[in-house]
């Protein structure tokens, strides 16, 4: 199992040892990582999206993982994608089955079948003129499912001849004749053979519920060690595992420059400022200031900020320690960003990784472009599912100081992935009638489900077998699968958590910084009151979307948007 990086410190210990707090829960045990790994049972387009980014496209560095585990979330996107594969060629093949033992009369319920699924498709869109379109074609393609359906049932020839012009609208590719309904006997089977398709429907979806209400629930899933979707993956997922496990927590990023924060979510409201450093009046004409380091500034604000893991005081250790505030959690370590772009191959990275210590000392106080240090510090509330990470990096040059803020925020894991318990439970403890229902309710979409299911497998197989990724230049990462997996919002409880997180972080920053130069002998008055305007003034408790902030006068929106503007990765639901 992957250890939790303890926080990085200078060689010479001068920070010294951080105040007693609370280890937060490991990341392979979290549940905002046991929910990613629900999402891949329940949501066909995110698991795609991870078994593309993360399997298929091996010489992308995994993004840093902030409280989860990417390798256990990728372990069982492939599980659920070779047990949907299952399905659909059941699915398939109880279709195929049920043609023969009916003569072909089941042939006839396809193609309606899949207007049916072109209509839910289409109801999808969000367009109000496709909706209406949706809304005819099933009105359209039940009325001829139910005449084909009483024309079996009951031998109607004056139906069957009715049928007649439906098919040729229609196209569909078989019209039974009176001939072949004389022959009785066959289209017996039918609605046998269609109960039996709507069983193995069924089955998936309580294979689903089944899994999460089992292997994934909260105590199997502590249990790492024992975890079913590791235990039967081939020679290359174990490969790809020890590189994520390798790369996700490691203090040196590999980045692609296009999306550097690539992991840590949504940016907002960041903010720099830079002052002149001006000695203090008061010092006397003896006494000059003392150059400051980047360095030596956060020397000086980390203790401040590792402070915050302890508890005000409640009357007994007892209480102190009953205290729930995860700010008892914050994790305070640094990292060095480098591009990804110009390794020789993905594991060079590694190599890099061991060279933490040079890369630091290099990258502390060069201030450049590609290489870039950072503080960085981090909260995990409701159970990771709300990470606020704040990237702190400071720099002097030339008798200036400028501090660049940029907090980050990964928002809730969606909604049908944090409910799958209750969804499972739902399932599980409904009556036959209900699953019943349910499989005959979806069996007409099952069809064209199983056919994309394959499909998709298809093409991820012959991309992995002809695209050449393992031997392509190595990049940094393109998405996150826990950014994919992200609300678009939170509620009034998630946002007051993260205003207070990024707050109380942004305050002992700048009361460290102020403290620094201070000391040093520097006039802090400038930078002080125009730090507080931006970090305590400027935040406010809304929509993190389309936020807006005032910077020194001047307004800057600042729209907050998953990863960049990258896609979605929520898309079909599968298996449910």
């Amino acid at each position: 199992m992957t250890e939790i990086p303890s926080p990085r410190r200078p060689d010479n210990g001068a920070w010294g040892d951080p105040p007693a707090g609370r280890p937060p829960v490991h990341p392979s045990l979290s549940e905002a990582g046991r929910f990613l790994c629900a999402g891949t049972y329940l949501d066909a387009g995110y698991r795609d999206r991870v078994i593309d980014e993360l399997y298929v496209h091996e010489e992308r560095v995994v993004a840093p993982s902030y409280g989860y585990d990417a390798s256990r979330v990728l372990a069982h996107a492939l599980r659920a994608r070779r047990a949907e594969l299952g399905w659909a060629a059941g699915v398939l093949g109880a279709w195929f089955v049920g043609s023969l033992l009916t003569g072909g009369a089941l042939a006839v319920l396809v193609f309606p079948f899949l207007m049916l699924s072109l209509a839910d498709w289409l109801r999808g869109r969000r367009v109000p003129l496709l909706r209406a379109l949706a809304l005819i074609l099933r009105i359209y393609v039940w009325w001829t499912i139910v005449l084909i359906l009483l024309a079996f049932g009951f031998g109607g020839l004056a139906l069957l001849s009715s049928l007649g012009n439906t098919g040729g609208v229609l196209g569909l590719p078989f019209t039974p004749s009176g001939g072949a309904l004389a022959g009785g006997a066959t289209f017996w089977w039918l609605p046998v053979v269609l109960g039996a398709v709507a069983t193995v429907v069924g089955l998936q979806r309580g294979y689903v519920f089944r899994t999460i209400a089992t292997d994934l629930n909260a105590q199997r899933y502590a249990d790492h060690a024992g975890d079913p979707a590791e235990a039967a993956q081939g020679a290359r997922f174990q490969r790809i595992r020890q590189r994520i496990r390798a790369e996700q927590f490691a203090p040196v990023i590999m980045y692609d420059v296009n999306d550097p924060f690539c992991g840590a979510g949504d940016p907002y409201m960041p903010w720099q400022l830079s002052v002149e450093l001006r000695p203090r009046e008061d010092l006397g004409p003896d006494h000059k200031p003392v150059p400051v380091t980047n360095a030596h500034i956060l020397g000086k604000v980390v203790p401040l900020l590792e402070r915050l893991r302890v508890p005000s005081p409640h009357g007994s250790p007892e209480s102190a320690a009953a205290v729930g505030d995860r700010m008892r959690e914050l994790v305070v370590d640094e990292c060095v960003f480098l591009p990804a772009a110009g390794l020789p191959h993905r594991d060079t990275a590694q190599v890099v990784h061991g060279q933490y210590g040079e890369q630091r000392a290099a990258a502390i106080e060069e201030g450049g472009e590609r290489r870039r240090h950072f503080l960085r510090v981090r909260v995990g509330g409701w159970d990771e599912n709300l990470v606020v990470t704040v990237f702190v990096r400071v720099h002097t040059q030339g008798g200036m100081m400028m501090l660049e803020v940029a907090p980050h925020v990964l928002l809730p894991v969606h909604v049908t992935f944090h409910n799958a318990d209750a969804d499972a439970q739902r399932h599980r403890n409904n009556n036959a009638f209900g699953k019943a229902v349910w499989a005959v309710r979806n069996t007409p979409g099952s069809i064209a489900a199983s056919v994309a299911t394959l499909g998709r497998g298809l093409v991820s197989w012959w991309r992995i077998a002809t695209a050449g990724h393992g031997g392509a230049r190595p990049e940094g990462p393109r998405v996150s699968v826990r950014d994919l997996a992200s609300q678009d919002n939170g509620s009034l409880f998630h946002l007051m958590d993260l205003d207070r997180f990024l707050k109380t972080i942004q305050d002992r920053v700048v009361g460290g910084i102020v403290l620094a130069l201070h000391e040093a002998g520097w006039h802090t008055e400038e930078f002080a009151a125009r730090a507080v305007n931006v970090a305590e003034g400027g935040t406010f408790i809304q929509s993190v979307n389309g936020s807006t902030f005032s910077v020194g006068g001047s307004n800057n929106t600042n729209t907050v948007r998953h990863g960049g503007g990258r896609s979605r990765g929520r898309g079909s639901s599968g298996g449910n």
